[in-house]
């Protein structure tokens, strides 16, 4: 069955299906949705979960295997499975369809994958995994919706904010939905429950780092070098962590690498960006003008550069490849720091 966002909250409540399929190019409900998925799982029993990350050399006969072997310990257990980007190739839309046809005991299987064409949709793995469970797209939201978004969510949490505090809020966060929460979260703690005012919004804006990550990433898809740079040192003096700093980077770089490639494929700027927050439009049409395919792609292996760094390998100069990378995305040239 197909449910939205919204219906999956409440089926969640009532019943759980064999497979949940939740795929989309907006991230933070993506992540939210398939948080739902694993609590509820783990509510029901499912003890046991399996991560698994289908990248290019996946084995996607040992899928299959896994699968269908009992668990360790005779457990119910889930199967987190995160598929790369892009449609299926033919092994791994044959092994979906396998499993859908053949369902585990015992077994839930969660998929999360990002941006679907109307083909994938149209598939038989598609179809036998919306018939064997729960199929779930997520849409990037327009500006009246993200409105919405922020309202409902401010007045779930026991505050009541004003029409212009809501405009507030959303006016700082741009319609990236992980900002919206993290600066919820932090009015939640700054404010007892009940009236909140467009002064409270604007104050606890004031009272948060100069910079944020999403600052970083903006000027750098506009080519702002030198702002860039001054918010990335920003950033470090602030202590940010240098894996949030290189999220935001490698999030934006994904993205990009994507909607390029369509691009050499004939889709038009237009039809890639329909879904864009109107304000971030400009952004994204910058650095593609700035970039062809193969520039996205080093700047994805850099990216991995830098996370390799950052998980032991050499952190002395992490900071000096997250600038590298900034400048890179900016359009200018990358120095070679090892």
């Amino acid at each position: 069955m197909k449910l939205s966002i919204a219906q999956l909250e409440l089926h969640l409540q009532q019943d759980l299906k064999p497979v949940y399929l939740i795929f989309g190019d907006e991230p933070f409900q993506l992540q939210e949705a398939a948080d739902w998925v694993r609590s509820s799982a783990k509510s029901n029993g499912y003890a046991e979960r399996e991560l698994m990350f289908a990248e290019l050399d996946f084995d996607w006969t040992a899928f299959l295997g896994a699968c269908n072997n009992l668990s360790l310990f005779a457990q119910r257990r889930l199967i987190d499975l995160r598929l790369a980007k892009g449609k299926p190739a033919n092994e791994a839309s044959q092994a979906l369809l396998t499993y859908a046809k053949r369902l585990p005991e015992d077994t839930l299987l969660l998929i999360q994958a990002g941006k679907l064409d109307r083909a994938a949709m149209n598939s038989a793995w598609f179809k036998a995994l919306e018939q064997a469970g729960v199929v779930v797209q997520v849409w990037p939201l327009s500006e009246s919706q993200t409105v919405a978004w922020i309202a409902k969510r401010l007045r779930s949490r026991g505050l009541v904010p004003s029409p212009d505090a809501i405009s507030a809020l959303a006016a700082r966060v741009k319609g990236n939905l992980l900002a919206a929460s993290q600066e919820i979260e932090k009015l939640c703690l700054l404010h007892e429950q009940g009236p909140l005012d467009v002064k409270a919004v604007l104050d606890a804006v004031a009272d948060s780092a100069r910079f944020s990550i999403f600052d970083l990433a903006d000027s750098a898809l506009a080519g702002e070098s030198a702002r860039a740079v001054k918010i990335l040192w920003g950033l470090r003096a602030e202590d940010i962590k240098p894996p949030l700093v290189l999220w935001a980077l490698t999030t934006e770089v994904r993205t990009l690498l994507s909607m390029s490639y369509q691009l050499t494929h004939g889709e038009s700027i237009i039809q890639l960006t329909r879904a864009v927050w109107p304000k971030r439009k400009p952004l994204i049409q910058s650095a593609l003008s700035r970039h062809a395919y193969p520039s996205w792609c080093m700047l994805l292996r850099r990216c991995a550069r830098v996370d390799r760094m950052i998980k032991g390998l050499d952190k002395d100069r992490e900071w000096d490849e997250l600038l590298q990378l900034t400048l890179g995305i900016c359009g200018l040239p990358m120095m070679d720091t090892i």
